[in-house]
């Protein structure tokens, strides 16, 4: 779906957990995430380390989105 939405001429950024399959449907900026079942969060951590660690990945992928990539790139 990322790809399709960048076709249209809007940037996306994928945040994942399989970053293999990530690659295989096309998309160009991929930002690996925590675990499957919860890609997001991490429940074993407290509600302040869950904050940190949903900012750093909220971080990431608006630095992917100023990124120009020509092709696919992992951040």
């Amino acid at each position: 779906m990322a790809k399709e939405i960048e076709r249209a001429g809007v940037l996306t950024v994928h945040i994942c957990t399989i970053v293999p399959i990530s690659k295989t449907v096309g998309a160009n900026r991929i930002v690996p995430a925590v675990a499957i079942p919860h890609p997001l969060g991490d429940p074993t951590k407290s509600r302040e380390e869950e904050k940190v660690l949903r900012r750093k990945l909220v971080e990431r992928a608006l630095g992917a989105m100023k990124t120009k990539v020509d092709g696919q790139r992992i951040f």
